[in-house]
């Protein structure tokens, strides 16, 4: 049976450092990457994540379709990173504008992916909401949205580990 782990914490605090020595003890591992290139900085973000994974992973793009990547992963995955949901949750909301139908699809169909993982997944994910209410609408609801998903997926989860100035900090451990 597949272990899932979710890594929580704020931007730049170490979380996918240290999703990605996570991975070390598998053999064969897979990123899903949510990231979509849409300006200069981003692509060079995505370049900087790509090379420091090098020919380590199997990459995964999965901007909007993550739950089908996690279904569809190749036979024989020991590992994969999800990397991350706030950034999917993003594409979401950015692709679908106002339509609750298929973002709420598509986090249901990640649900289930999680719940059935055909590998252990380490998935990467944004702490939002700890600092003052956004002052518009769309980030309201980003920030709710973001929040109510990364409790669905803490809930799913056998670990949740907070990662806090690159220090991880074990919020739930499952009995093994």
């Amino acid at each position: 049976m597949s272990r899932v782990t979710l890594v929580t914490g704020g931007a730049r605090s170490g979380k996918s450092r240290y999703a990605l020595a996570r991975m070390e003890p598998y053999r064969k591992r897979a990123f899903i990457a949510t990231a979509e290139a849409l300006d200069g900085e981003m692509r060079d973000r995505i370049a900087r994540h790509q090379a420091e994974r090098a020919d380590a992973f199997l990459t995964v793009e999965a901007p909007l379709a993550l739950g089908e990547a996690i279904r569809w992963l190749p036979s024989g995955t020991d590992a994969a990173i999800v990397d991350c949901l706030t950034v999917w949750l993003g594409n979401l909301m950015h692709h679908f504008g106002d339509e609750e139908a298929p973002r709420r699809e598509a986090i249901d169909a990640l649900l289930e992916a999680v719940t059935t993982a055909p590998c252990d997944l380490v998935v990467v994910t944004n702490e939002l909401g700890m600092g003052i209410v956004p002052d518009n609408e769309l980030a309201r609801r980003f920030r709710d949205e973001a929040g109510r998903l990364n409790q669905d997926v803490a809930a799913l989860a056998d670990e949740v580990v907070w990662v806090v100035s690159g220090l991880p900090v074990h919020l739930k451990r499952s009995r093994e």
